[in-house]
């Protein structure tokens, strides 16, 4: 790369994002392909007062990218496995798909998410919650060291003992502290498991809603699992027994048996009639199935509650205020925390809220409405679920760069804030830190 990052052209030669609800308009674009080229652009950066934006996938962006210069990172997508150590290094734009493909043929997995497409070390940075979550924490738990580029422009490794305060913040602090391009992670040792979804009629969304919360206090911390309600459009390519329909649907994965996982999900089976069930064993390379994301781009906002609890009450009253019946067409999904994400790991890190019971997300189209009316419908929800909110996390707050509080406990805000000013004195990566 030169030493002056070129100009970007017209918005069509950015390169595409998977959240289209904002425009993405640097002053200047790096497309990085080495790590010197990150360095090259935050130094850049530097000396002419500019903004730093990291880009790999474009699930996650904040929002709107107006001036500064943006760091694509998607072209560093290198993943090597390590069987014997049983870790993955992987670059910045890998995706998680690329990583469990690569992990697969030792009997291994990753802890990714729900989407085959996110990039795996920005997903990590916030925390990540795992469809495997409950049995072994948080993704960030799992790492062992970082590459990353801070805002003097040096390249840095970072691990448990060189630079632990830095380790510490990076992992769940994440993106406020430096530009990663390289991330080692542990891996574990699971080939298959017993997932898939069952899905009912969304007349029956508050009945599900109850036995759902009921059920989620007698399983065990192997199985992880969320409920989803939701609008199916009325088109070809949606399977004919939820098309048009408002569904309601729990998602689950299980590390143990098939039989144990049949005798685990009789409860739910139990509810009633389904539309759909895909409840089965199957190779973890297929785990992107249990949740079937949409793998298109689309314009999206979200909002990522964390709650202490929840009652059948306020559960269907939140179903009710984001159905059918709102404004815009919403997602909601409600995953259940606990088990191993509420342990206290060494080494410790930023990440937040590790008492929680249940994280509530919420997404919203864009495509026919605006930002404000989605902002009011949840702040309406969080009014509605009062006390229970503990906070926000930061990986499900898509377009969340409006929200600066409640990222963080006080005291990791603080300490987090103390990292900033010591790493990012002049707010290269986003000015003064607040949580």
């Amino acid at each position: 790369m030169s030493s002056s990052p070129h100009r970007s052209q017209p918005e069509a030669s950015v390169p595409a994002s998977f959240q289209t609800g904002f425009p993405i308009r640097p002053d200047r674009l790096v497309e990085a392909r080495t790590t010197d080229d990150v360095r090259e652009a935050v130094a850049y950066a530097a000396r002419h007062g500019l903004r730093v934006t990291a880009h790999a996938t474009g699930h996650g962006l904040p929002g709107a990218v107006e001036g500064g210069v943006l760091v694509v990172t998607r072209a560093l997508d290198a993943v090597t496995v390590d069987p014997v150590a049983r870790t993955a290094t992987i670059g910045a734009g890998a995706t998680w798909g690329a990583v469990t493909a690569a992990a697969a043929p030792y009997g291994l997995a990753p802890l990714n998410g729900s989407s085959p497409s996110v990039g795996a070390v920005s997903y990590t940075l916030g925390g990540g919650l795992g469809i495997l979550a409950r049995e072994f924490g948080y993704a960030a738990d799992h790492v062992r060291s970082l590459e990353v580029v801070t805002a003097d422009g040096v390249p840095r490794r970072v691990t448990p003992e060189r630079e632990p305060e830095l380790f510490w913040g990076l992992r769940g602090g994440g993106r406020r502290l430096g530009v990663v391009t390289s991330m080692e992670i542990g891996l574990v040792a699971v080939e298959r498991l017993y997932g898939g979804a069952i899905a009912f009629d969304g007349e029956r969304a508050a009945e599900v809603m109850a036995r759902y919360l009921e059920w989620t206090r007698t399983v065990p911390a192997s199985l992880t699992s969320s409920l989803a309600a939701l609008p199916y459009p009325d088109l070809p390519q949606v399977p004919e027994e939820v098309r048009g329909r408002y569904v309601v649907s729990v998602r689950v994965a299980f590390t143990g048996d098939a039989a144990e996982g049949e005798r685990l999900v009789a409860p739910l089976r139990a509810v009633g009639p389904a539309l759909e069930d895909s409840l089965r064993e199957m190779p973890y390379t297929e785990s992107p199935t249990i949740h079937n994301d949409p793998p298109f781009p689309h314009a999206y906002y979200g909002e990522g509650l964390v709650l202490r609890g929840l009652d059948a009450e306020r559960g269907a009253r939140v179903l009710e205020l984001a159905g059918p019946g709102a404004p815009m067409m919403n997602v909601v999904q409600l995953t259940h925390l606990g088990g191993a994400l509420a342990g206290r790991p060494e080494p410790a890190s930023a990440v937040p809220h590790r008492d929680a019971g249940f994280l509530l997300g919420l997404i919203s189209v864009l495509d026919t409405t605006d930002v404000p009316s989605v902002r009011a419908l949840y702040g309406e929800i969080s009014g509605a679920l009062g006390p229970l909110v503990q906070g926000r996390a930061a990986n499900f707050c898509f377009g969340g760069g409006d929200r600066t509080h409640g990222f963080h406990e006080p005291e990791t805000a603080k300490r987090l804030a103390g990292l900033v000013s010591q790493y990012d004195p002049a707010g290269l990566f986003g000015g003064p830190y607040e949580g």
